[in-house]
C-alpha cells in the first residue's frame, strides 16, 4: 500500500475546499477534547498536561491549551521548523472550540454517559485529526515538534512521539491532571483510527489526463 503524502501544499491550491476541511477538522478536534474532559475517565496526553496547568493557574482549559501550543511553537525555533497557515489555525480554533463546547456540555457522573462521551470523543478525535492533517496546510504545534526532534536526533517518529507523550503525561499527572482508562484507550486507538481515515480525506493533487498520441 502506497504511503499517504502529507507534505504541506500552498494554500493557493484548491483554497476553498482545503480551508473548509482544515477549519472543520480543528473544530471537531476541539469538540472531541472537550468531550473527553467532561467524561472524567482519563484525558489524552496533552489534555492531562492542560488540565494540570489549569488547576494551578485558574485559566480556562482552552486558554491553557493555546498557551501550551504557543510554548511548543517556541521550541520549533532551534529545530528550524516552519509554521504554516494550519499551524496558526490549530492554536486558535482548538483553544476556542474547547471552551465553547465545555460551556454547553456538562460534566458526566453516570458511568454509561461517561463511556459514551469517552468512546465518542476518542472516535471523533481520530476523524478530526485525519481531517485537519489531510488538508495539508501545515502541521500542528505538537506534530511539528515531533517531526523536528525526529529529524534532529535521527530517532524514529514513533520513538520521539512516545517520549514526548510520556513526558507530557508525567508532568500533567504531577500537576493534578486526570489519568485513567481513557488515556490508555486514546493511546491505543488514535493511531490506527487516523491511519485508516487519512486516505479517505487527504487532499491530493488533481491528476492531469495524459494526452493521447494522434495516429
Amino acid at each position: 500500500m502506497a504511503q499517504t503524502d502529507l507534505r504541506p501544499v500552498r494554500i493557493t491550491r484548491d483554497p476553498v475546499r482545503r480551508s473548509v476541511q482544515l477549519l472543520s477538522g480543528l473544530a471537531l478536534y476541539g469538540t472531541s477534547v472537550a468531550m473527553l474532559t467532561r467524561a472524567h475517565l482519563g484525558l489524552e496526553p496533552w489534555g492531562v498536561l492542560a488540565e494540570g496547568v489549569m488547576k494551578h493557574t485558574g485559566l480556562t482549559f482552552g486558554t491553557v491549551t493555546g498557551v501550551i501550543s504557543v510554548a511548543v511553537l517556541l521550541l520549533w525555533i532551534p529545530l528550524r521548523q516552519r509554521p504554516g497557515i494550519g499551524t496558526v489555525a490549530n492554536v486558535v480554533v482548538i483553544s476556542v472550540m474547547v471552551d465553547v463546547v465545555r460551556a454547553v456540555l456538562p460534566d458526566q457522573h453516570d458511568l454509561v454517559w461517561q463511556i459514551v462521551l469517552l468512546v465518542g470523543g476518542v472516535t471523533l478525535n481520530g476523524v478530526a485529526t485525519a481531517t485537519y492533517v489531510g488538508a495539508r496546510l501545515g502541521p500542528g504545534a505538537r506534530d511539528g515538534l515531533m517531526t523536528g526532534l525526529a529529524a534532529r536526533t535521527g530517532r524514529s517518529v514513533r520513538l520521539v512521539r512516545t517520549g514526548i507523550e510520556l513526558t507530557v503525561v508525567i508532568a500533567g499527572f504531577a500537576l493534578g491532571g486526570t489519568l485513567g482508562f481513557g488515556t490508555v484507550l486514546y493511546a491505543l486507538a488514535i493511531g490506527p483510527l487516523t491511519q485508516a481515515l487519512l486516505p479517505l480525506v487527504v487532499w491530493r493533487e488533481p491528476q492531469r489526463e495524459e494526452q493521447q498520441p494522434v495516429h
